[in-house]
């Protein structure tokens, strides 16, 4: 399935505001992921860690969406943004060592985990759907290490915590979750001078957003076949640092 097709199928599935309530308990929660999940290694710009993602051999790849029990399953596509800052903290360990980290809009969870795997002090992935939660859990035993803390409720727009690096992936796809986005960030910055790794491969939302103007590039990769395949032919995703001008 293209991920045109896919993303139609996320729209479909039912959703609630905020966390939401697993059906099952914790472990029938985990043997649907991995029954229904495929480890992947190799097909993304980090074959040095493997994620349990959605893949055309799983069943839910053409199921019907009414079928899906959870919130949409962002975290089973490793996006190309996520995919660019966590090959950039492999290629440059020293951003996060030593620093406390936060992956905003977590997902599958690969940049928590690659922070972890480069010598982070303290690593918080943050993902709205608690299944995100508990799948970044499972992905962190794959790759044999502690899981990072994981926290389900809404960050943006909270009080700023005093994170050294925030990290996040293709959040710029909608105008009003951006423009919340770009005023928090702000707010961090200020409040504790706070370092952002924004990865985006050039959405047309992101490149016409009012923070494109305030960001440095620092880092481009050439996308697999597979993943531009996936993503309407984007080649290249990139990773900007976060510069305001206040």
């Amino acid at each position: 399935m293209h991920l045109s097709s896919f993303c139609l199928f996320l729209r479909a599935c039912k959703t609630t505001k905020g966390s939401i309530t697993l059906r099952g308990c914790h472990s029938d929660v985990r043997r649907f992921i991995l029954e229904n999940t495929e480890v992947v290694g190799d097909q993304s710009l980090t074959p040095e860690i493997r994620l349990r993602l959605f893949t055309p051999k799983c069943k839910f790849w053409n199921e019907r969406p009414e079928l899906w029990p959870f919130n949409d399953p962002y975290w089973a596509i490793y996006w190309p943004g996520g995919q660019a800052i966590s090959r950039y903290l492999m290629d440059n360990p020293e951003v996060c060592r030593g620093k406390a980290v936060l992956d905003l809009g977590s997902g599958c969870g690969a940049s928590a985990i690659v922070a972890k795997k480069c010598g982070a002090k303290h690593v918080t992935a943050n993902d709205i759907d608690t299944v995100a939660g508990l799948v970044t859990i499972m992905n962190s035993e794959l790759n044999n290490l502690e899981p990072p803390v994981c926290v389900a409720d809404n960050m943006i727009s909270s009080e700023p915590e005093p994170f050294d690096l925030i990290l996040l992936g293709d959040m710029f796809y909608d105008e009003t979750l951006a423009t919340t986005l770009h005023a928090w960030l702000d707010l961090c910055i200020r409040t504790h001078k706070t370092a952002v790794l924004i990865g985006d491969p050039g959405r047309a939302a992101f490149e016409a957003n009012a923070i494109h103007q305030h960001l440095h590039q620092v880092a481009q990769y050439e996308l697999p076949q597979s993943v531009r395949e996936e993503n309407y032919g984007l080649s290249y995703s990139s990773v900007w640092r976060y510069r305001p001008r206040f």
